[in-house]
């Protein structure tokens, strides 16, 4: 039962920073149908923000206010990578709407432009972000370890999903980004600025990115290809998910997380990972559009 136990919690975990790195990307591409293969380098920016305010408490603050600064990472990293990737928006994306094979090859490009941005400014090798007091060691509970670091990701994501729904169910801007998402013409018709809200959009997909790198920090260190391990996963749970339906795409991370640990546990980290894929391919075989359509209502 304790191993049971313990692996359900392991495949929630990975299914939790799976959520997480695919949260911005279900907004990018998943709403906006923007294909941005520079989303890993925004999670990269992330990581690397959380590094930098870690640096900054070392050098100009006392060492009893250091535990801190991950308090402060959090609105850093989204903060910085909404930043970026409203400049990417408003510099290259917004021109390449409608045009999917040229926005892969613009954003590829740009994310290796960010990868060697980031090897100036930090070094090639990888630098590591000490975890803070409170989230290091585990939690005992029934003779079963739970670390710390991997309860607070759960609980980050948590709250990052239950704001997502919020925003785009409960207010004003949300329901205009769906608006646009549905019907972009029917939206500027209505006086809906189109430009503002792919923009907008675009900066918060970013941003949460950025937590995406910030919470990664807290399992190995980091360095300018960070994020490009990842990708493939993010376009898999938003894939499998359905494009454009957040619901799907938390069901599916969690889902791909704990079939991934089960998978593995029966067998081995390769073996699981081919078992994975094989009944990702499967199910696209049977359901395509992934777990949810977009419903939308067309005149005739």
């Amino acid at each position: 039962m304790e191993g049971i136990i313990s692996q359900l919690f392991n495949g929630i975990s990975l299914g939790s920073i799976l959520l997480l790195i695919a949260l911005g990307l279900a907004i990018t591409f998943g709403l906006m149908n923007v294909i941005n293969m520079a989303h890993g380098e925004l999670i990269m920016i992330g990581a690397y923000a959380t590094y930098v305010v870690q640096s900054l408490f070392i050098d100009y603050l006392p060492e009893s206010m250091f535990n801190w600064y991950f308090i402060l990472a959090v609105p850093a990293a989204f903060l910085t990578a909404a930043l970026i990737g409203w400049l990417l928006e408003w510099t290259v994306i917004r021109h390449l709407y409608g045009r999917p094979l040229d926005s892969l090859l613009a954003t590829f490009g740009a994310g290796l432009i960010l990868q060697q941005a980031a090897r100036s400014i930090f070094g090639a090798p990888n630098v590591g972000v000490q975890s803070p007091a409170l989230l290091s060691g585990a939690v005992e509970i029934f003779s079963i370890s739970f670390p710390k670091s991997r309860i607070f990701i759960i609980l980050l994501v948590t709250a990052c999903v239950l704001f997502m729904f919020y925003y785009f169910y409960k207010t004003s801007n949300g329901r205009r980004i769906r608006a646009v998402m549905q019907n972009r013409d029917m939206a500027s018709s209505v006086g809906i600025s189109t430009r503002q809200v792919d923009s907008t959009t675009f900066a918060l997909g970013a941003g949460f990115a950025g937590i995406a790198g910030m919470a990664l920090t807290l399992i190995g260190p980091i360095g300018p290809t960070l994020g490009t391990a990842y990708i493939i996963d993010a376009f898999m749970v938003v894939v499998v998910g359905g494009v454009g339906m957040l619901l799907g795409t938390v069901i599916a991370a969690l889902g791909i997380g704990v079939f991934n640990t089960g998978f593995e546990y029966f067998t081995n980290a390769s073996m699981g990972r081919v078992l994975l894929f094989a009944v990702i391919i499967l199910f696209l075989q049977w359901r395509p559009n992934g777990l949810f359509n977009l419903s939308t209502r067309k005149l005739d």
